[in-house]
C-alpha cells in the first residue's frame, strides 16, 4: 500500500512540474520585431516589460516600442501600450518631434502576422526619396526571424 501512495505522490509531483514548465513557455506576440516588405518598415516591440531604449530619444526613458523605416531616419515612438487580450493590444504613437500622434490597435493572427490599424489621430507617414508617403490605415507585418 505504501508503494502505491509513493507512486501516486511522484506522479502528481511530475504532473505539476510539467505544468509549471509548460506555463513558462508563454507566447508573447507583442515582443520582438515585425517587418513590412512593401513599405520597408519595422515595429520594435516589448509591450510586456516596456524596456526599449530608443537611440536619440533617451530623454523619453524606456518605452514599449517604436516604429522605424529603412529609408527614413525619423521614428514613431510607442509611448503607451496595453495588451487587452493575448493577441490584441492598443498603443499610442508619437513622432520624434512630438508634433503628431495616433492611436492604433495591433492584432496578431494564427500565422503570426501582426496587423497595425490606425484608429484615430495623425496619418502614419514616412519619407521616401525626399517625399512623404502616407501608409494605409492598416499595415500587415511579419515577424522577423530571430
Amino acid at each position: 500500500m505504501k508503494r502505491k501512495a509513493i507512486y501516486t505522490w511522484v506522479t502528481t509531483l511530475l504532473f505539476f512540474t510539467c505544468q509549471a514548465l509548460w506555463a513558462q513557455e508563454e507566447v508573447r506576440p507583442f515582443e520582438g520585431e515585425y517587418y513590412n516588405d512593401e513599405y520597408q518598415v519595422t515595429l520594435h516591440l516589448n509591450f510586456y516589460e516596456k524596456n526599449i531604449e530608443v537611440k536619440g530619444q533617451e530623454y523619453l526613458g524606456l518605452l514599449p516600442g517604436y516604429f522605424s523605416a529603412k529609408r527614413d531616419t525619423r521614428l514613431w515612438m510607442i509611448v503607451e501600450a496595453d495588451v487587452n487580450e493575448p493577441t490584441k493590444a492598443l498603443a499610442t504613437f508619437i513622432n520624434d518631434f512630438g508634433s503628431e500622434d495616433f492611436e492604433a490597435s495591433l492584432e496578431v493572427d494564427k500565422e503570426g502576422s501582426l496587423t497595425l490599424k490606425r484608429l484615430s489621430g495623425s496619418t502614419l507617414k514616412i519619407v521616401v526619396n525626399s517625399k512623404y508617403v502616407k501608409l494605409p490605415k492598416e499595415v500587415v507585418f511579419k515577424r522577423k526571424a530571430e
